[in-house]
């Protein structure tokens, strides 16, 4: 059904509600493909309850002039209430945001010092810890909760602060409603990923745009899926520093 004139009430309820059901496979989808990156204590109820809300506003919202089709955007919408939700949730805790930022900033002074990527055991040396303790670290953080590109950053714009989803920015996927310098974003995106040695961008690239699973990221690097957990926590925690470091 094509989209009618909201002047016609009975033919816009109309398709609102036949499109909310075409579209609503949508929200199954997204939620399962977070749910397999998250840890159990995170309801798939909860996150199908959210993305039902980002597909509802994105059939509300939708405005044929400016959107590329009503999937895609329903795809942004729903992707981000669940995002938004997790968000909410908050569920690090003082001790694990203090790991957080202690690995960071170890992988950001030997970085700027060295003028590369840090390796694993230059970062345990800075805290102090030897390479076992630094991966179980690494594990907690991401069983504690997801730690996502998708963190909201910032960029400037007329002496003001405008907000947008890291992987909105990486993928290029339409963002109708937030307003910012997409060339700027790219350009720091670009500048952090170049950061980080070449598996680490594989798995970047394998996460971020095939969206695959770290179980199936695994298979094709054959490592096992802790590995790869391991490594993926700690490519996000050097990518938050770095793009910290351009928002001060």
């Amino acid at each position: 059904m094509k989209h009618p004139h909201r002047k016609n009430r009975a033919a816009w309820e109309a398709w609102r509600q036949e499109s909310i059901v075409n579209y609503a496979y949508l929200v199954r989808y997204i939620a399962s493909r977070f749910a397999m990156r998250l840890p159990a204590s995170v309801l798939f109820d909860e996150l199908m309850s959210a993305g039902s809300l980002g597909l509802i506003d994105a059939v509300d919202k939708f405005d044929p002039g400016k959107h590329a089709s009503l999937e895609t955007y329903a795809r942004y919408r729903i992707k981000g209430a669940i995002l938004d939700e997790l968000r909410s949730m908050d569920t690090y805790s003082r001790s694990m945001r203090k790991k957080i930022q202690d690995i960071a900033r170890a992988a950001k002074t030997i970085e700027d010092e060295k003028g590369r990527p840090a390796e694993d055991d230059e970062i345990c040396k800075v805290l102090g810890v030897d390479l076992e303790t630094y991966q179980n670290m690494l594990t907690d953080i991401h069983g504690a909760a997801v730690l996502s590109l998708d963190d909201f950053i910032k960029t400037q714009k007329n002496d003001a602060y405008s907000q947008t989803r890291f992987q909105a920015g990486l993928k290029g996927e339409e963002n109708p409603e937030d307003d910012f310098h997409r060339a700027e974003l790219k350009s720091i995106l670009v500048k952090a990923i170049k950061k980080l040695t070449e598996k680490e961008q594989i798995i970047i690239s394998l996460y971020y745009y095939d969206e695959l699973t770290l179980k199936e990221i695994g298979e094709v690097l054959s490592l096992t899926e802790s590995r790869i957990c391991q490594i993926h926590t700690a490519v996000l925690v050097k990518l938050h520093a770095s793009l910290n470091s351009y928002g001060e």
